[in-house]
């Protein structure tokens, strides 16, 4: 089993214990915690803290209708979020962003392929699918980029990542990443702001790719 090296920082822990982090980054961080035991046991505890807080705080008054207007709705139908198991390398939240489907793959060039999850005005989660000894083109980042390895491994200059390790890119960081040897690399990216790539092709097909 692989040793995670690389976690998630406590800043970013809190701010999704307090559920104030966006989607994209929670669809990572709720996927490295169901793979990382320390992260895990990081996060209970932070939780833990939020609900003393909670329990600190000075009460506040509600509407004289409030408890009536919760009572009329006891009966009303409740339908629960269907509860996604983990799928082969794929972790739970992952499964959950799938809705149970498995990912649809489309080719990028080079044998990567990619299967966007989720996009939207915060950022987007996307799945990528890199051949062993590919590499991603070179590039940079216009804000802050999450990268969870599912599984294989991948090198670039700060390092090497594997299955369960989270890298971290902000703008002064360029890279590029290189898939290990082995097993094909399978990574969950989320950004919040699009990719800088240095070479023109790449620029040219971005808007396609939506990368």
């Amino acid at each position: 089993m692989s040793v995670i090296r690389h976690h998630i920082p406590e800043e970013m822990l809190v701010a999704y214990a307090a559920g104030t982090l966006p989607h994209a980054f929670s669809v990572v961080v709720a996927s490295h915690v169901s793979m990382c035991a320390a992260c895990r046991a990081s996060l209970e505890a932070h939780q833990t803290i939020g609900g003393m807080l909670l329990e600190d705080m000075a009460p506040v008054a509600v509407s004289d209708g409030l408890k009536s207007h919760l009572l009329s709705h006891l009966d009303d139908p409740f339908r629960p979020d269907p509860v996604y198991q983990k799928s082969g390398v794929l972790p739970g939240p992952v499964m959950a962003a799938l809705k149970g489907r498995p990912p649809r793959w489309k080719k990028l060039g080079m044998g990567v392929c990619q299967d966007i999850l989720s996009e939207g005005p915060e950022g987007s989660v996307r799945l990528l699918y890199i051949p062993p000894g590919q590499a991603v083109p070179d590039h940079s980042h216009g804000g802050l980029e999450l990268t969870l390895v599912l599984q294989g491994s991948f090198q670039d200059a700060t390092g090497r990542y594997g299955v369960g390790d989270l890298e971290i890119a902000n703008e002064d960081l360029e890279h590029t990443p290189v898939a290990d040897a082995g097993d094909p690399c399978i990574c969950l990216a989320a950004t919040d702001a699009p990719l800088r790539f240095r070479a023109f092709v790449p620029r040219l097909l971005q808007p396609l790719f939506r990368i």
